[in-house]
């Protein structure tokens, strides 16, 4: 019998993937153990570094992109997702690596352009920059906008010089990313990993409004689903405001978020108490398991800590659709996993 985390119906009550299997007392392998992917969720991969967080990531990608009616979309800030499009065991993964992303300036709010560029709205180059954006769809228009302004040279000058090192990033383009491309039925893994942190968050800003917008516009059919690995990065800069907005307004719209971190205690609260899925590899920094225990639900009698595995690959999971706990097994990816470390002894020597 198949157990499916996320919803009180069995295996055939709607689209699922397949996530693992149970783990007995004894460590041998019990029944298999899937994830609804059906209806929207918000779910928290964490666990330290070499334990398989990202490794758990990439097996709920290769499920996702099997799924029919799904629109997932990674947000790859360490360039270990590529992997996707490789060859398959089994059922193929399609995949599709954007390496060069880019977002459309307007996909950026008047009040995110101000904190991307770390101006205050209330000073003179700040607000010359919220009146551009908000009325402007390219960086061009934005600084003839500020050119033809009746403000002070400096001010001018500094807003100026702002939206010109925005686009020095290389990141916006009116022809970036849209909805429809975003949307699609592949997997979309969309590469940040050679991008500073500002860059990296406009571009996960950029995906996760596009697709909210269009999901409460009902611009696209299917439902979709962004992954974040390193997800602590990105609630650090400008992307946290529409990662919270999923987080907290996406279940109507039917957008889910799935993040990824070995730092639980650095994302903000409401990443672990809206998360409706915990899934916890090892944890050994006693910050990060304060962060976890302090959002344990009533329905689970012991302390996290308690119950973690301390085998990569192993977890434990804390389901609050069915209110359960469950300790499995993630099951082996079928396409290669990008994120394991280097060896020197895998070097040749000559």
């Amino acid at each position: 019998m198949s157990f499916v985390l996320g919803r009180e119906g069995d295996i055939e009550a709607g689209h699922a993937g397949e996530l693992g299997t149970y783990r007995a007392l004894d460590g041998s392998e019990g029944a298999p153990l899937h994830i609804d992917l059906d209806g929207p969720h918000a779910m928290l991969v964490v666990g330290k570094r070499g334990y398989g967080k990202s490794y758990t990531l990439g097996v709920i990608a290769e499920a996702l992109a099997r799924a029919a009616g799904v629109a997932p979309v990674v947000i790859d800030p360490m360039g270990a997702f590529d992997t996707l499009e490789a060859d398959a065991d089994g059922e193929p993964v399609p995949t599709t690596v954007v390496e060069k992303p880019a977002v459309t300036p307007a996909s950026l709010d008047p009040k995110s352009w101000c904190a991307l560029l770390g101006l205050s709205p209330e000073s003179g180059a700040g607000a010359l920059v919220w009146q551009a954006a908000g009325r402007c769809e390219t960086l061009a228009a934005m600084r003839a906008h500020v050119a033809d302004a009746d403000a002070p040279g400096t001010d001018k000058r500094a807003a100026t010089n702002h939206i010109s090192l925005a686009e020095s990033w290389g990141v916006f383009d009116v022809d970036g990313m849209t909805a429809g491309d975003l949307g699609s039925d592949d997997i979309t893994v969309v590469d940040v990993s050679g991008l500073d942190a500002a860059p990296m968050n406009a571009i996960a800003r950029g995906v996760g409004e596009t697709l909210y917008r269009a999901r409460v516009d009902r611009d696209i059919p299917r439902l979709p689903w962004v992954l974040v690995d390193e997800a602590h990065t990105f609630f650090d800069g400008v992307a946290r405001s529409a990662l919270e907005m999923i987080l907290t307004r996406g279940r109507a719209p039917g957008v889910s978020l799935v993040m990824a971190t070995q730092r639980p205690s650095v994302v903000p609260e409401v990443a672990v108490s809206q998360s409706d899925i915990i899934v916890s590899h090892r944890l050994t920094a006693e910050a990060d398991l304060e962060a976890l225990d302090a959002a344990r639900p009533t329905y689970m009698q012991s302390s996290l800590g308690e119950r973690l595995p301390t085998e990569p690959g192993k977890v434990v999971i804390i389901d609050d659709s069915t209110e359960t706990v469950h300790a499995a097994q993630i099951r082996r990816r079928a396409t290669p996993h990008g994120g394991d470390s280097p060896n020197a002894s895998d070097v040749p020597v000559e």
